[in-house]
């Protein structure tokens, strides 16, 4: 499979995970599906991918802004920080869900979150917590 091809299938996994996430956020299968599945074969991605198109002498390269767009500028890397960014996105997606759920929160309000999050990660979670401080006026996570 290559890159162009690996691309392709992480998107479309990723996008019928979201997709599976809006339409049915509290299924009991949903984050079975979201972690168990999409999450793990992402990860199993990535890490094959990481030792394979990494070496000890691009570490050096993340101490900077120059430094990444260096890194950056291989195909094999930019993969590689796509699966990363599609594979943390969908963890935000589960947190959301999850704790939604805990908090009442009703799942049609999540679906701009859950859209947001996939599209613009930090802007969807943002809103998220916004959305939940208003219904349970609690900002901080509890334990």
């Amino acid at each position: 499979m290559d890159y162009d091809q690996l691309f392709s299938f992480c998107n479309g996994i990723a996008f019928l995970t979201w997709l599976l996430a809006m339409i049915a956020p509290f299924w009991k299968w949903t984050p079975k599906l979201m972690v168990g599945g999409t999450v793990t074969i992402l990860a199993v991605l990535y890490a094959f991918f990481v030792f394979q198109t990494f070496d000890a002498e691009m570490l050096e390269h993340f101490g900077s802004l120059d430094g990444l767009l260096i890194l950056f500028s291989d195909r094999g890397a930019v993969l590689v920080g796509w699966i990363h960014y599609l594979a943390f996105d969908l963890m935000v997606g589960y947190f959301i869900i999850s704790n939604a759920k805990k908090n009442g929160i009703n799942r049609w309000v999540l679906i701009p979150c859950l859209l947001f999050t996939f599209m613009l990660g930090p802007v969807g979670f943002l809103l998220y917590l916004f959305i939940r401080f208003v219904k349970t006026k609690v900002y901080f996570l509890e334990e």
